[in-house]
């Protein structure tokens, strides 16, 4: 059964900005986007580049190592070279804390 996990506090992520968290095995990249925010799986689907460390703009981040791109909402590519989707998480504010369902 998934439940939600307290993963940071909001004021450290700043907006258009991410933090790599693992939770539970899982290393998850956790964006933030205007207030908003949103966790996809931190590792790239064509050779494993961590997605926190990626450029952010809007809802899109960019691989830092070869350019994939994807959508944080949903975790979908929207540039290659990756084909492959990441796995996306819910995200939640609950007070000051990130939390993260997994």
């Amino acid at each position: 059964m998934a439940e939600y996990v307290k993963v940071a506090k909001a004021a450290d992520i700043e907006p258009g900005h991410a933090q790599m968290v693992e939770v539970s095995g899982k290393r998850i990249a956790v964006f933030n986007v205007d207030g908003r925010f949103f966790a996809i799986d931190n590792t790239c689907t064509h050779r494993g580049g961590p997605l926190a460390e990626g450029e952010l703009s809007g809802f899109e981040v960019t691989c830092p190592w070869h350019g994939a791109k994807f959508d944080v909402r949903t975790g979908n590519v929207v540039g290659p070279p990756a084909r492959q989707a990441v796995a996306r998480y819910n995200a939640r504010i609950t007070g000051p804390d990130v939390e993260v369902e997994v």
